[in-house]
């Protein structure tokens, strides 16, 4: 036991500061929030729409926009010529509240997510559990957000937790584009989720079907069955995006805005 506690203190404190701290950060290679820019309308070469595996690219002489509730963030599309340039930033804040806000566009200041209401947010504001339910995912999603439960981010010191019921759960984290077997069990833990209830969708798949978008056997996320309070974009969303997300959800960040620069 004393070769364990000496350990402890020899490692310090280890769950990050965050948000009363600076933002993480978060390696180069990481790729978060698209910008889109105007480069030369005559200028060869540039992403076209074919080169997205998701269709999540409108593009055209006079318009460029992605679909983040489709994007994969795997990079394809980045280019610096062309008559669009797009590259991906080091910023993880990508939640929005509706559907429509999960686009970027050349010149459009990002959307974030919205607080719930007053009377939601005396509800929910301190404490929120959540049961996570995979929709048909590849487990890459529910890893990432499992990772929000170590020492590291200690999720439970703002008062969200995953529970083992529905029936003990205020709402959903749903992952994966919901597949003809779990169609049926999604809408049950619904149902079995006392009202008031919310409901976040996490990933790509959730939100749009994301690689599996248009299949037979899988339904393009779970929009149709249940109503979304909050959209997480990735494949698969950053922890910091989750955790963003939920706090923006919840009004934790009230006063302070830690901007990743």
């Amino acid at each position: 036991m004393i070769h364990t506690c000496w350990e402890r203190w020899r490692q310090g404190h280890r769950t990050i500061s965050y948000p009363e701290g600076p933002m993480p950060e978060l390696p180069a290679r990481f790729r978060g929030r698209p910008v889109i820019e105007r480069g030369d309308p005559d200028e060869a070469g540039g992403p076209g729409p074919e080169v997205c595996p998701t269709g999540a690219i409108e593009i055209g002489r006079d318009a460029c926009a992605i679909d983040l509730g489709r994007c994969l963030f795997c990079g394809a599309c980045e280019t610096t010529k062309g008559p669009w340039r797009i590259r991906f930033t080091n910023d993880p804040r990508l939640a929005g509240r509706r559907r429509g806000d999960l686009r970027a566009e050349p010149g459009l200041e990002a959307r974030l997510a919205e607080e719930l209401d007053a009377r939601w947010k005396r509800l929910f504001g301190r404490s929120l559990k959540l049961r996570q339910v995979s929709a048909g995912g590849c487990n890459a999603c529910e890893a990432d957000a499992n990772v929000l439960t170590t020492i590291g981010w200690d999720l439970g010191r703002f008062g969200i937790q995953f529970v083992a019921s529905p029936r003990h759960a205020d709402g959903l984290f749903i992952t994966g584009p919901v597949t003809e077997n779990m169609r049926l069990a999604l809408r049950k833990a619904w149902e079995a989720v006392p009202a008031p209830k919310i409901v976040i969708a996490s990933g790509a798949c959730a939100i749009s079907g994301g690689p599996y978008a248009g299949h037979p056997e899988t339904h393009d996320g779970c929009g149709r069955f249940v109503p979304v309070d909050l959209y997480l974009p990735g494949c698969p969303p950053h922890p910091l995006t989750v955790l963003d997300g939920l706090l923006r959800l919840l009004g934790r960040l009230e006063g302070r805005d830690p901007n990743p620069g």
